[in-house]
């Protein structure tokens, strides 16, 4: 009888959404698998693109993993692992995000079973890290270097890694061409480790094929003045200016009063503004500098005396391409005209102006420090443009890493099959659960190879028990087979050259694995009622005050009697 009289206890706010056990743990897996089944089909060289059209009107084309998770606004709390994990695969190394979200969803759906026969989640967790290590030790082992060789060998080879990467996306057939330019423009940066010294500018129309790379500078053409006609529109081996002050004619207002007796001190009044302009150009003029930039605007008085003296002049340059300018052409922005030294000035060895489409730029080539290099982009449609910049973004980051971990390893599924049988055949040498459970997460990695063939079109079935039987090789000489995407069978990926840097696949497989051991480890989901209502009521508050409360005294002041 006292245990029936025991009063219920309140801990937590009314309303409060608690799950907690095997139910919750299953729909957060059910969640992530939905978010995986997403970006699955744009995995690899035909892979299908995604078109999201977000509430502003925006419409963005494109099949990279990381963009395609941050434009879906996922708010299940589980699943928003995954667009973390996307976007730190995309930060880290630049490719293989789609990879990382698949890899991971896997890990979880073969996970279920288990958990819904009332396996522990911990016992999972374990299996599944041990899994992890070994993997991404025989990755390493696996991984051939590229250290050593000449120049010319490393260019063609870091082409080839930077080829597979855009064999994915929609430049895929410009893949040659754009994977050199993205090789050269790597190699001219150096050991720079800024990515803003690449720049990446679009200009609608012509071809795909009439991209070019600059070695330097180039950007668009500022808001010019009256006078910006006679200006000369080339020079070689220019001094050049870069400055952060206005060149304008001002007058004063900076709640400056003045008192005049007489009127005719009125005049002496705007001879020193226009003297403190005049005094200001001919410094500039003095410097000895051909090319003067400005983070400011030149007024069209400045724009006349420059084009007076052949001088070339661009105001309101923006403060990225004048900082890239600076670094190239080895200047300083300055905030002052007074004393400018040689030391200062920049120059390169050939300056011009150039239409590109129907837009002109200003091109700095041959600059001496050479840490900058910009990609002209150009193409039919806005979005194909955008698509194409992302695409060279993620070529730009794996060349990058390439020439730093220089070792690759065979792409295409190989590597993922290899691991595979790896873990399999090191399952049968452990007894316990733990086999069945490293089994699963080696069956999970076969997903790569598996989607690449769904998404050509091929039976992956078929193609995955070649593969199988390829790598059950005693000799090992099965390791570099993977999917041959143009054929539907499977071929040698090493020696047809489609690679992909080590550090893509350790990354992608240390993620999906951390992700999917988290959302494994969470039992318990607690969803507070104060955020829901939260939201309700600032909208609330928003309309009351834009009138929806009328009740709150009269809209307007009134004057006091």
């Amino acid at each position: 009888m006292a245990a029936m009289m025991q009063p219920q206890i309140i801990l937590l706010k009314e309303g409060t959404d608690t799950s907690q056990g095997k139910a919750q743990l299953l729909s957060n897996i059910n969640a992530c698998t939905a978010v995986a089944d997403v970006v699955r089909t744009t995995l690899g060289p035909r892979g299908m693109d995604k078109l999201i059209h977000d509430d502003k009107g925006n419409v963005t084309i494109s099949n990279d993993g990381a963009t395609i998770m941050k434009l879906l606004d996922i708010i299940h709390p589980a699943a928003k692992i995954l667009v973390d994990i996307a976007k730190s695969q995309d930060s880290e190394v630049g490719d293989g995000t789609t990879t990382v979200v698949l890899l991971a969803g896997e890990f979880l759906k073969e996970a279920k079973p288990f958990v819904e026969d009332g396996v522990h989640p911990q016992n999972l967790i374990r299996s599944y890290r041990t899994a992890c290590n070994l993997a991404i030790e025989k990755v390493k082992e696996l991984a051939s270097s590229i250290e050593g060789k000449s120049l010319e060998e490393k260019k063609s080879l870091l082409a080839k890694c930077a080829a597979t990467t855009l064999s994915s996306k929609l430049i895929g057939g410009e893949k040659e061409f754009f994977a050199s330019m993205v090789v050269d423009a790597v190699i001219a940066i150096g050991n720079d480790d800024r990515l803003n010294m690449i720049g990446i500018k679009k200009v609608p129309g012509g071809t795909m094929r009439d991209s070019f790379l600059v070695n330097g500078v180039a950007f668009k053409k500022t808001f010019s003045y009256a006078g910006f006609e006679q200006q000369p529109k080339k020079f070689l081996n220019p001094k050049i200016l870069l400055l952060n002050i206005e060149l304008e004619l001002k007058s004063e207002k900076e709640n400056a009063e003045i008192r005049l007796s007489d009127p005719s001190q009125y005049q002496s009044i705007v001879d020193a503004e226009w003297n403190i302009i005049y005094d200001k150009l001919d410094k500039c003029a003095q410097s000895g500098a051909k090319i003067v930039l400005s983070r400011l605007a030149i007024g069209d008085l400045g724009t006349q005396y420059f084009a007076d003296r052949d001088i070339f002049c661009a105001g309101r340059v923006s403060e990225e391409d004048l900082q890239r300018v600076a670094a190239a052409t080895g200047g300083t922005v300055q905030t002052t005209i007074n004393n400018v030294i040689d030391e200062v000035l920049g120059t390169c060895e050939i300056f011009e102006e150039k239409q590109v489409g129907n837009e002109r730029f200003n091109i700095f080539n041959g600059c001496p420090s050479g840490t900058t290099a910009t990609i002209v982009l150009r193409g039919g449609a806005d979005q194909f443009i955008e698509e194409a910049e992302r695409s060279l973004h993620d070529a730009i980051m794996i060349v990058r890493r390439a020439m730093k971990n220089s070792t690759v390893v065979a792409g295409g599924g190989a590597i993922d099959m290899e691991i595979s049988r790896y873990l399999r055949q090191h399952a049968r040498t452990i007894a316990g659960k733990s086999q069945l459970f490293i089994n699963s997460y080696a069956k999970a990695l076969e997903v790569i190879p598996r989607q690449l063939c769904d998404n050509a079109g091929y039976d992956a079935t078929d193609v995955l028990n070649k593969l199988r039987q390829k790598h059950a090789l005693p000799s090992g000489e099965g390791a570099p087979y993977g999917v041959d995407i143009n054929t539907g069978g499977i071929v040698d990926s090493f020696s047809n050259f489609v690679w992909e840097p080590a550090v893509v696949k350790i990354n992608a497989i240390n993620a999906a694995t951390e992700a999917a051991c988290l959302i494994l480890s969470v039992d318990e989901t607690v969803k507070n009622p104060k955020s829901e209502s939260a939201q309700g009521e600032a909208a609330a508050s928003a309309m009351g005050g834009r009138g929806g409360g009328g009740f709150r005294g009269r809209g307007r002041g009134m004057r006091r009697r």
